[in-house]
């Protein structure tokens, strides 16, 4: 990223809070990185002294205090950054807690008349604190703006057919957006055209065609060519399941068309329209298999590595155009993919949770996974080297596939 696409960023996401607010989120960040593990490493078990709720723990009972207040320090960073919803009422909590630590410590712990009155004089930053983050609430659930009044009216789904493309196309039309609904299969995009049509008043066109055709970009761009698109998901894609060396080369090739070159030539051709807009969104989806090499699935997490890559980059350079990009991730999903893609029948999150994960996320951060678990499970691979990360990812996939 350039250092002006990177100050631009930056500046946006100090705007979303006030000055005090980001002078917390500094000092917690701080505290979390720097202070407590450095004071957990280097003081001494026996001399270590902390304070909750005015009571004053000594050796084991402050290192495991230590380590909550770290743990709320590292909640607190990532929850004023992101403006989670659940730092209300829990930060004004904890800042009262503080206050009220403070005041007993100096009133009790130091006594006379001088520890009263600096206990006085210590509620007054601390409760001060504490009132701000309380009635900060409208900041962390402020209400999303509808995506037709911060975009704009048409939206493009590919993929739209069913699951997570046919619950993008429900989402967006519920905010308003018209949409364009394009996969293969004609009857199902009519379906779910009038569908949207009935339920949330708001114009549809279908273009049934096969992205996995090399001129299906093109034709699919064409065909929108008089309409203002706001908005492009592109969802279609497919995976394929098994050894590698017994899957069709040519079901490869088509897999590599659409999940790949069809997102990138679709995207390319509609870009400059959304920038000339002034505003605009690509959200492209991507999956946890592209944080890994993933036997029995090889082609499939090659692909979405590639749309992971593709997304964050373009995001990044596409800072302060107007135009937000997200790359969504998720994991095993309820849909018809594991059917398709030839893997045995496994749980899934719901493709509206998915979806809803995705808008949420989008125009705050280049991806985002899909599930606390799915999270972990894909960012515990840094951490791993790659060949054990790519024999457990086999090993995991292939209780997924009958035929090794």
């Amino acid at each position: 990223m350039s250092y002006r696409g990177f100050e631009h960023w930056w500046r946006a996401h100090m705007r979303r809070r006030p000055w005090w607010m980001n002078g917390l989120m500094y000092f917690c960040f701080i505290m979390a990185a720097i202070a407590l593990p450095l004071d957990f490493f280097r003081t001494p078990v026996a001399h270590d002294d902390q304070v909750w709720f005015g009571i004053v723990w000594h050796g084991v009972w402050a290192k495991a205090g230590e380590l909550a207040h770290w743990a709320v320090y590292a909640a607190g960073a990532y929850g004023f950054w992101r403006l989670r919803t659940w730092m209300w009422p829990w930060a004004a909590v904890y800042a009262g807690q503080v206050a009220f630590s403070m005041f007993v410590w100096f009133a009790v712990h130091r006594g006379g008349a001088g520890g009263f009155i600096v206990a006085l004089l210590s509620l007054l930053p601390y409760g001060g604190l504490t009132l701000l983050l309380w009635r900060s609430r409208p900041l962390f659930h402020a209400l999303r703006t509808p995506l037709r009044a911060r975009y704009g009216e048409w939206a493009l789904v590919t993929g739209a057919s069913a699951g997570i493309g046919a619950e993008f196309a429900r989402s967006l039309a519920r905010d308003g957006m018209s949409c364009v609904l394009t996969a293969r299969r004609a009857d199902r995009l009519q379906m779910l055209a009038a569908e949207l049509e009935t339920a949330y008043s708001v114009k549809t066109r279908i273009v049934p065609l096969d992205l996995s055709a090399p001129d299906g970009a093109d034709r699919l761009v064409n065909a929108v060519a008089d309409l203002d698109i706001a908005v492009v998901v592109a969802n279609a894609g497919y995976g394929l399941a098994g050894r590698f060396e017994q899957q069709d080369p040519r079901r490869l090739a088509e897999m590599i068309q659409l999940n790949c070159l069809a997102p990138v030539l679709m995207v390319s051709r509609l870009l400059p329209r959304l920038q000339a807009r002034g505003r605009g969104a690509v959200i492209i989806l991507g999956s946890t298999a592209g944080h890994q090499p993933v036997p029995f699935n090889t082609v499939y997490a090659a692909t979405k590595a590639f749309d992971l890559n593709f997304g964050e980059a373009l995001w990044a350079e596409l800072q302060g155009s107007g135009t937000d990009v997200l790359v969504v991730q998720p994991g095993p999903t309820a849909t018809e993919f594991q059917q398709v893609a030839g893997e045995t029948p496994h749980e899934g999150e719901p493709p509206a949770q998915v979806v809803g994960v995705a808008l949420n996320a989008l125009g705050d951060q280049p991806s985002v996974i899909s599930g606390w678990f799915n999270w972990l499970r894909a960012n515990a691979t840094r951490l791993a080297p790659r060949s054990v990360v790519a024999l457990l990812a086999g090993r995991v996939m292939a209780q997924w596939v009958s035929d090794e």
